[in-house]
């Protein structure tokens, strides 16, 4: 198994969906849960093709973190 970071933003209407480690891979939903669900497929299938061609699959290298500020 191996598990990549995602990116969620909220936009004006839907939720969107990205994985840095995988260019060009993201998703959109009307909600945080369809469009969790829906990367989840976008990040299955882009494996699938990469294995298809024969090309390697990316190792996850970005991390993610939050920082607190004082304002």
């Amino acid at each position: 198994m191996i598990e990549y970071t995602v990116i969620y933003e909220r936009g004006e209407t839907n939720w969107g969906a990205y994985v840095p480690d995988l260019p060009g891979c993201v998703s959109i939903g009307d909600t945080l849960a369809e469009v969790q669900e829906n990367i989840k497929e976008a990040i299955e299938l882009y494996l699938e093709v990469l294995k298809e061609d024969g090309k390697p699959i990316p190792k996850p290298l970005t991390k993610f973190g939050q920082v607190a500020v004082n304002i």
